[in-house]
């Protein structure tokens, strides 16, 4: 059975974005993210990230279309 908390290093991976931009996502509310244990490491639901994901996808269609009837 996959985990379904991911570590930010996970997000990145998937993503193939830096930490920082993984820790951005996070910090601006864009990826919702939960802190665990006694050092406050940052775990993303899988099912979130698949959701944002999915709106990201939305964002982009969106932005064709605005593109595309210019």
């Amino acid at each position: 059975m996959p985990p379904r908390f991911l570590k930010l290093s996970d997000v990145q991976e998937i993503l193939n974005i830096s930490s920082q931009q993984a820790y951005a996502l996070v910090r601006s509310g864009d990826l919702p993210a939960i802190q665990v244990g006694g050092r406050g490491q940052w775990r993303v639901d899988e099912a979130e990230l698949e959701s944002y994901i999915a709106r990201q996808y939305a964002v982009a269609r969106e932005h064709l279309r605005e593109r595309e009837a210019r």
